[in-house]
This record gives structure tokens, C-alpha cells and sequence, in this order.
């Protein structure tokens, strides 16, 4: 079950090598803290490298789609093969719980899907009408962008990793990727093996093993760099774009989020309820699109409160193993830190203490808080954890303008029986996704995912994720010989 957790180094140039950084990492079972494996964590000059090879390997990979075919095919077989230790994986690295486990690894088997779809989409060309200027011909060309930065984050490590990794290879790109180090076998050395077992060609893909300490702002500043692609934290997301800017490179960003979650005066409330407590515990919280507020009509508020408190506190908890675990532990004890202290942020601002949880190493059990004031400190935090937030509105009006009320637009939320109304709300709503009647986790391979004001900018999914890691290029023949007027 533990083989992948041999693959404690950087994956370079079809190599797997030593770290030469400046530290050794531990990474650790966040349920038990028992140690997995250890890292040594690769050097600066060693991500230069990558870049170098990447640099060298992406025109011929870009140029053959039938390789690109064979690679996507054979790395999808390696995850269908080796299913039962890639969700032990995600189990004592990641704290997934059983269904959280299988849910990222069936979206990864689909993402793989989803993107050998639009491998045909590199080099694409087409001809626009000649109505604007007699005797030239038009061509436009789809062409890869060349050296793509990928970092990813802890809560779906391998999905996550994937999501930006796929489509950069599929368009015939080259990819430097960096995991983040306390899930790195699953979220980078797992998809080198992957790549490896597939024959991907050497340098268009690597995988480092190493921290932001070490390595600084290389991966955003490396001139071979055309674009990056991370999933994070909006603070993080903030200065990515910012030295991107000064480079002039593309990014495309999932940031943080504040996810609203309405119940409407005509709202189903069991079904609410049942919606409400995926959307809030799924992985213990630890989900950018996770519900973090639950804003609901004064009409329903004792009801859905009452019966939401009632099935959070009889969660299964504890080991992620135990095949009936539904809250597994959080990341590290860094995050059960801040989930602590914002639990005591919430009871010294006085809020209602509807259910009262409990810590036992790194696993936290559901906190439940009511009459919750929307504009307020820990209303306005992305919580990730399990902490559940409620806001009683007077009105739906209100309810829809507390939505707003963030500097987040990930994922929304909204529950009624008026579905043409929730639409015109739904657009109303600045978040990048609304989805009506379901609670606010969802990811589909071909719909525009992405959030919009703080919460990041670009999309992924198919075909929109297309334009996001390639670029045009306008080639014009002039068939006719034309008269200039000096």
C-alpha cells in the first residue's frame, strides 16, 4: 500500500533525483502524525534546471498529438490500476475520509477524460471570410503558450494538481509543477510515476519537491515562464499576479471563498439540511468552495438550524481509514490552530453557541454558531474548518444582499421553490458559479469553473480552459499584388 511513499524526491528530466535544497521535510499522517517519508527538498538550481529541460522539450511534444494520445491513455490506466493505494494515499497524507478519497479520485479519472478531448486543439488553424480587404488570405493559428508554472494546495491535492497540469500537457505545453510539500507524494511524485509509466517525453514534465523558502519567486520570475496556474490562498493569489504583472505573464487563479448558502422563505428545509451538511463537512471544511455562511429566512431559521445541528453533531469523526469516518483531521496543527481560534473569536463576539465541538489531536468535530451579524470578523473569514455560520435574514432581498456582501465570488448557493426567481437572483449574485437547489461543491470537467472578484481570475474546464493555455497567432498572405499610396 505504501510504494508511492518511495517517491520522496523531485522528478527532472525524466529523472528522479535528490533533493539539493537546504532542508529535509517530513511528511506526515495528519490523523496520527506518524511519519511517512522524507523529503529532501530540491534547490533553486535544480528548479532552474527543470525550467531548462522544459524550455528544450516542449515544440516536439507540442507537435505530436498522437504522443500526447498515447501519454493521456496510459496515465489514465495507471489510476485505474492502482485505485485501492492511490485512495490509501490520499487517506494517511491527506486526512480524506472515505468518500471524500473516492469523490477526488473519480474526478481525477474524469478530468483525464475531459482533457484528452481538446489534445486536437494545439495547432489548430482556421481561415476567417475575406470581406475586410480583397486578395489576402486570413489564417489564425492555436499554438502553445511553451513553459507553464503549476502549484497546487492541500486540500485536493491530486485533482487540484491535475486541473492545471492536463490541459497545459494536452495543449503541448511543457510543465514545471510544484506540490505543496506536506502532500507531495500524492499531489506531485504520484503524477510523475504516472507520466513516467506513460513514456511522457523527458523535461515536459517535472515534479518538485521543495518549498517557497527555498526557491523564492522562481517559478513566477523564470523568464521561460509564459503563464502560472495556482490554487490557493487569495493572499498568495495576490502576489502571484503581482509579480506576474511585472513580467507580463498569464496567470490563472483559484483563490480563496466565502461561500453563501440561502435558504428562501419558500425553501425545501430538509432538503436544505441534507445539502447543507455536505456542502459544510466535506473534508472537514477544507474546500475553497465549501459553504462558509448559511444565510437563511427568518421563516425557517429555528426549523433548519434545529435540524442541521442535530445530524452535524452525530458525524462519524476520526480516522480516515475507518471506512464510516466522515470528518477526518485537519491538514496540520498550524490549521487546527487557526480553526481554534476562530472558534473563540466566534463566542467571544457572543454568538449563539447552537452546537459545541470538540478537539482530539488534529481531528475537530462540527461547531455550529447562530445569529451570526454578516458583516462581522468571523463572517468575513474563510474559516476552513468545520465551524457552520448562520445569518438569519428578514426578507429574500436581504438574504441575497448578505450573499454579496464579501470580497469573495467563488461558489454560491441558493434553495427555493421558485426557480425562475432563484435565476434572476443567481445572476444577480457575484460569486463565478450559483448553483440553485445543491449545496456549493461542485466541479464539472465541462462547465466555466472560476470565481470572480477576489477569488481569482481565469477558467478551467472544457472548452473554456482552452484559450486560458494557449495563444493566436494571425498569419496573413497577401495573393494579390497590392498598391500602397507612397
Amino acid at each position: 500500500m505504501d510504494q508511492f511513499l518511495q517517491l520522496n524526491k523531485s522528478f527532472i528530466n525524466g529523472q528522479w533525483v535528490e533533493g539539493q535544497g537546504s532542508e529535509t521535510v517530513t511528511i506526515s499522517n495528519p490523523f496520527n502524525n506518524e511519519t511517512l517519508t522524507e523529503v529532501k527538498i530540491a534547490s533553486k538550481q535544480q528548479v532552474e534546471e527543470a525550467y531548462q529541460f522544459a524550455e528544450k522539450a516542449h515544440l516536439e511534444w507540442g507537435k505530436n498529438a498522437e504522443l500526447r494520445k498515447e501519454v493521456f491513455q496510459k496515465a489514465s490506466e495507471f489510476f485505474v490500476i492502482h485505485k485501492e493505494e492511490i485512495l490509501h494515499l490520499l487517506a494517511v497524507e491527506t486526512g480524506s475520509a472515505p468518500f471524500k478519497a473516492e469523490l477526488e479520485y473519480n474526478i481525477t479519472l474524469g478530468a483525464f477524460q475531459a482533457y484528452s478531448s481538446i489534445i486536437d486543439k494545439a495547432y489548430e488553424k482556421w481561415t476567417p471570410e475575406q470581406e475586410f480587404m480583397p486578395g489576402k488570405a486570413n489564417e489564425i493559428h492555436r499554438l502553445p503558450l511553451g513553459v507553464i508554472s503549476s502549484i497546487a494546495p492541500f486540500n485536493f491535492p491530486l485533482y487540484l494538481s491535475l486541473r492545471g497540469i492536463l490541459p497545459a500537457l494536452a495543449l503541448g505545453n511543457a510543465v514545471v509543477h510544484k506540490a505543496d510539500i506536506q502532500v507531495g507524494i500524492v499531489s506531485g511524485s504520484l503524477i510523475a510515476k504516472a507520466f513516467e509509466e506513460a513514456g511522457i517525453p523527458a523535461g515536459v514534465f517535472s515534479s518538485i519537491l521543495t518549498t517557497p523558502q527555498e526557491i523564492g519567486d522562481l517559478m513566477l520570475e523564470d523568464p521561460r515562464v509564459k503563464l502560472i496556474a495556482f490554487t490557493g490562498s487569495t493572499p498568495v493569489g495576490r502576489h502571484i499576479s503581482t509579480v506576474a504583472g511585472k513580467h507580463f505573464k498569464r496567470v490563472a487563479l483559484e483563490l480563496g471563498g466565502n461561500a453563501p448558502f440561502v435558504v428562501l422563505e419558500d425553501a425545501d428545509v430538509d432538503q436544505a439540511v441534507n445539502a447543507a451538511i455536505f456542502g459544510k463537512f466535506l473534508h472537514q471544511g477544507q474546500i475553497c468552495m465549501i459553504i462558509n455562511r448559511f444565510i437563511v429566512h427568518e421563516k425557517h431559521y429555528d426549523e433548519f438550524t434545529t435540524k442541521f445541528v442535530e445530524r452535524a453533531k452525530n458525524l462519524p469523526y476520526g480516522d480516515p481509514l475507518n471506512p464510516n469516518t466522515v470528518i477526518g483531521p485537519l491538514i496540520n496543527p498550524i490549521q487546527l490552530e487557526k480553526a481554534i481560534n476562530n472558534v473563540e473569536k466566534a463566542k467571544n463576539a457572543g454568538l449563539d453557541v447552537l452546537l459545541e465541538g470538540k478537539v482530539e489531536d488534529n481531528v475537530m468535530t462540527p461547531y455550529v454558531f447562530g445569529n451570526v451579524d454578516n458583516a462581522s470578523e468571523i463572517a468575513q473569514t474563510e474559516l476552513f474548518a468545520p465551524i457552520a455560520l448562520v445569518v438569519k435574514a428578514a426578507s429574500d432581498e436581504e438574504a441575497i444582499q448578505f450573499a454579496n456582501d464579501t470580497e469573495f465570488g467563488l461558489s454560491s448557493a441558493i434553495f427555493t421553490s421558485d426557480i425562475e426567481k432563484a435565476r434572476e437572483y443567481a445572476v444577480g449574485l457575484e460569486f463565478g458559479m450559483t448553483h440553485i437547489n445543491d449545496q456549493t461543491v461542485n466541479d464539472l470537467p465541462n462547465a466555466p469553473f472560476g470565481g470572480m472578484r477576489n477569488s481569482g481570475v481565469g477558467r478551467f474546464g472544457v472548452p473554456f480552459v482552452i484559450d486560458e493555455f494557449t495563444q493566436f497567432k494571425w498569419i496573413s498572405i497577401q495573393e494579390e499584388k497590392r498598391e500602397y499610396p507612397f
